[in-house]
């Protein structure tokens, strides 16, 4: 699967919005470092997030499991540059 944002997409966020699995959101990884990723599933454990391009990049079931629900900082729910409008699979 190919990435759904490209870099220098510029978003729409929203700080304390629930998500739900398939949501996009900013979230902080292991480490500190801020993604933006997809939702993958929540469970007891906490959210297990996931990269649109499968080939690459960072997701839980690959790096040590799920993030705790605060690390999950924003909700995305759109994109504003180069090409605004709502990010597909919202």
């Amino acid at each position: 699967m190919s990435p759904t944002l490209e870099a220098g997409d510029r978003l729409v966020v929203v700080h304390g919005a629930g998500v739900a699995a398939g949501d996009l959101v900013v979230a902080r990884l292991p480490g500190g470092v801020g993604a933006v990723k997809r939702v993958e599933s929540i469970d007891a454990a906490g959210v297990w997030l996931a990269s649109d391009n499968r080939d690459e990049g960072w997701a839980s079931r690959t790096h040590g499991g799920p993030v705790a629900p605060s690390d999950v900082v924003a909700k995305v729910v759109g994109r504003l540059w180069p090409r605004p409008g709502r990010v597909p699979n919202l």
